[in-house]
C-alpha cells in the first residue's frame, strides 16, 4: 500500500539540507539564515532535484510565524524600550519611514501600484531580530549603550510590523490587487476603523481574560511537575491562543502569538516557558525560512540585476544613513551613530512575513517578493564585513589621540583580578556555587548570556559578563590567562565542550571542571579538556547515601567489615 509522504519529505529533506547549509554559513562565520534560506531554494520548484510540496511547506511555514512571534512575545521588554524611549521610538519611526518611502520610490519606478509599493517599502524597513542581537552579542555590546539603544529601536520596529500583520489584510480589501478603493477615503478608513475594533476587542479580552488565566494554568501545570505536560502547555496556549483569535476576532495567527508570548512573559515561569519551548520554536522556524526560500526565484538576480542593486542599497545604505542621522540629530557619538546603524543594516524574518503576507493578498507581485528576498540575502552575508569595517575603524580612531573613545555604562563590579574562578553559567547551580566561593574568600568573575542573571550576579557585587562563554571576546573579557580555576556550570554539553577546549588552548594549567546529565556527555566534556566532569544525578545519589548512612540504624553500615 503506498502512501502519501510528502509531509514527512518536506520535514526530513528540508532539516537535513537546511542543517548542512546552516553549518557551513556558520563555519563561514555568516548567519545560518543565509544557509536556510539556500536549503530552501534548492528544495524548491525553481532547481533541479527534488522539489518539496509548496503547499504543505506554506502550512509549516504558518506555524513557524506563529512560533517565532510567541517568542518575539515572549521576549518582549517593555522596561528596555522605556529605558531609550526618547531616541528609539522617534528614531525607529523615523527610519522606517525613510525605508518605505525609498522602497515606494523603486516600486514607483517599476510600474507598480502604490499599495504594492508600500508594502515593499515597509518589508526592507524592518531589521532581524536574530541577526542583530547575534552581532552584538558576538561583539559584547549588549549591554552597552549602543547595545540598548538598537534593542530598543528593534522593539519599535518589531511592534510596527505586527500592526502592519494586522492592517494590511483590511487594506488589500478595500482596495483591491489595483492598489485603489473603489469607495475612496471613506470605505479605507472603515475597513480600518473596523479592524481596529476587532484588535481592541481581543487586546481586551487578552488581558481581561488572558492575563489572568494563562498564568494560573501554567502555575498548575507546574505544580504537577510533568515536565511534558508544561512544555505541551506552553505550545498549546501558544497555538491555541493564535487559532482563537483569528477564528474568533478575526485577526492574524501572528497577533495572537505574540499577545500570547507577551502575557507569558509576565508570568514567574517565562525563562521555563521559553527554554521548553525553544527547541520546537528553532525547528519550525527553520522550516518557515527554508519556505521563504522555496519561494525564491535566483533568476530574479539575471532579469532585474540593477533593481536587486537598488534594493540592497536602500537596505544597507539608504535606511543606514537615516539611521545614523537620526542618532547624531539626538546628539549621540558617532560611534553610537555607526553602531546602530550597522546593526540594522539588514532585513529579516518580519520581512519575510510581510512578503508573504502580501503575495497571499496580492498586494505584492512575485518580483516584489523575489527582490526583498534577495535583499535580504545580501544584506545577511554583507552585515559581518560591515561589522568587521567598523571595528577596524574604531581600533584606528582609539589608536590616535586626537578622538576619546564613547564611554560606555559600567559593566558592574571592576573585571580587574587575578588568581580567580571563572563561573560560566549563573543559574541554579552557578549562583549557589558562586555563593560558596565567595563566602570562602575566592575571587569570582561570572559569564551568562542571560541578562537578568548578570544583573542578580552585579547585585551581589560579583563581576558578572553576558554573552556566550564559546564567544571568543566574551572568554577573553574574564582574563582565563590569569585565573586558576573554570567551572561550567551550564547545561548545554555541547557548548561547554567548545567553551573548555577554547579554555584549554588559552591557559593549559588552568583547572577545568564541568557538569553532566549522562555519562555520555561526561565522555564528551572529558575529551574536549575537562579535569573532572561531575554528573548530577551521581552526585546526589552519593549525597543521600551520606545521609541514609549517618542516621542510627544503618551508621554501622559506614565502615565496610574486613
Amino acid at each position: 500500500m503506498q502512501h502519501d509522504t510528502s509531509l514527512i519529505d518536506i520535514i526530513a529533506v528540508g532539516l537535513a539540507v537546511a542543517f548542512v547549509l546552516g553549518a557551513l554559513a556558520n563555519r563561514l562565520k555568516l548567519s545560518p539564515l543565509v544557509g536556510y534560506l539556500i536549503a530552501g531554494m534548492l528544495v524548491g520548484p525553481f532547481t533541479p532535484g527534488f522539489v518539496a510540496d509548496q503547499d504543505l511547506a506554506m502550512q509549516l511555514s504558518e506555524l513557524g510565524v506563529m512560533l517565532l512571534m510567541f517568542g518575539v512575545g515572549l521576549h518582549f521588554s517593555l522596561e528596555d524600550l522605556l529605558e531609550v524611549k526618547a531616541i528609539a521610538i522617534p528614531g525607529a519611526v523615523a527610519q522606517i519611514a525613510v525605508a518605505t518611502l525609498l522602497g515606494w520610490g523603486l516600486a514607483w519606478g517599476m510600474g507598480w501600484s502604490p499599495l504594492n509599493g508600500f508594502v515593499f517599502g515597509l518589508a526592507l524597513s524592518v531589521a532581524s531580530t536574530v541577526v542583530l542581537l547575534r552581532a552584538l552579542e558576538d561583539r559584547r555590546l549588549l549591554d552597552t549603550s549602543r547595545g540598548r539603544i538598537a534593542i530598543g529601536w528593534l522593539i519599535v520596529e518589531d511592534l510596527a510590523m505586527v500592526l502592519a500583520l494586522v492592517l494590511l489584510p483590511a487594506l488589500a480589501g478595500v482596495m483591491g490587487e489595483a492598489g485603489q478603493s473603489d469607495g475612496g477615503v471613506g470605505s479605507v478608513a472603515a475597513a480600518l476603523g473596523w479592524t481596529l475594533v476587532k484588535v481592541s476587542a481581543f487586546v481586551a479580552f487578552m488581558l481581561l481574560v488572558g492575563r489572568r488565566v494563562i498564568p494560573w494554568v501554567l502555575e498548575r501545570i507546574a505544580a504537577t511537575g510533568s515536565r511534558e505536560l508544561f512544555t505541551l502547555a506552553v505550545l498549546a496556549i501558544a497555538l491555541g491562543v493564535a487559532f482563537g483569535s483569528a477564528k474568533l476576532f478575526g485577526v492574524s495567527f501572528a497577533l495572537g502569538a505574540f499577545f500570547a508570548g507577551m502575557l507569558l512573559n509576565e508570568s514567574e515561569l517565562s525563562h521555563k516557558a521559553a527554554s521548553d519551548s525553544l527547541p520546537l520554536r528553532d525547528a519550525f522556524a527553520v522550516l518557515f525560512f527554508v519556505s521563504v526560500g522555496m519561494l525564491f526565484d535566483p533568476g530574479i538576480l539575471l532579469t532585474y540585476p540593477l533593481q536587486v542593486l537598488a534594493t540592497f542599497f536602500i537596505i544597507v545604505v539608504g535606511k543606514s544613513l537615516a539611521a545614523f542621522a537620526i542618532v547624531r540629530l539626538f546628539g549621540h557619538p558617532k560611534d553610537t551613530a555607526l553602531t546602530i546603524s550597522v546593526s540594522l543594516a539588514q532585513i529579516g524574518e518580519f520581512s519575510f512575513i510581510l512578503a508573504g503576507l502580501g503575495l497571499s493578498l496580492k498586494i505584492l507581485p512575485q518580483e516584489g517578493h523575489d527582490l526583498i528576498l534577495a535583499g535580504a540575502l545580501l544584506s545577511i552575508v554583507a552585515n559581518p564585513f560591515l561589522f568587521s569595517w567598523l571595528g577596524r575603524w574604531q581600533a584606528r580612531r582609539d589608536a590616535g589621540i586626537a578622538i576619546a573613545p564613547e564611554p560606555e555604562l559600567p559593566p558592574g563590579p571592576s573585571l580587574d583580578v587575578a588568581d580567580h574562578a571563572i563561573i560560566i553559567g549563573y543559574g541554579r547551580v552557578g549562583s549557589e556555587l558562586a555563593n560558596v566561593l565567595r563566602d570562602r574568600g575566592v575571587p569570582l568573575i561570572v559569564i551568562d548570556d542571560n541578562a537578568d542573571h548578570v544583573a542578580r550576579a552585579h547585585a551581589k557585587g560579583i563581576p558578572g559578563i553576558r554573552g556566550s562563554a564559546a564567544a571568543d571576546k566574551v572568554l577573553a573579557e574574564a582574563h582565563p590567562e590569569n585565573a586558576k580555576i573554570a567551572v561550567l556550570a551550564i547545561p548545554q554539553p555541547l557548548e561547554a565542550g567548545e567553551t573548555l577546549a577554547k579554555l584549554r588552548a588559552i591557559n593549559p594549567s588552568l583547572t577545568l571542571l564541568a557538569r553532566a546529565h549522562s555519562d555520555a556527555e561526561v565522555k564528551h566534556l572529558l575529551e574536549h579538556g575537562a579535569d573532572g566532569a561531575i554528573l548530577a544525578e551521581r552526585e546526589l545519589a552519593f549525597s543521600l547515601a551520606e545521609m541514609v548512612l549517618s542516621t542510627p540504624p544503618y551508621r554501622a553500615l559506614r565502615v565496610k567489615p574486613v
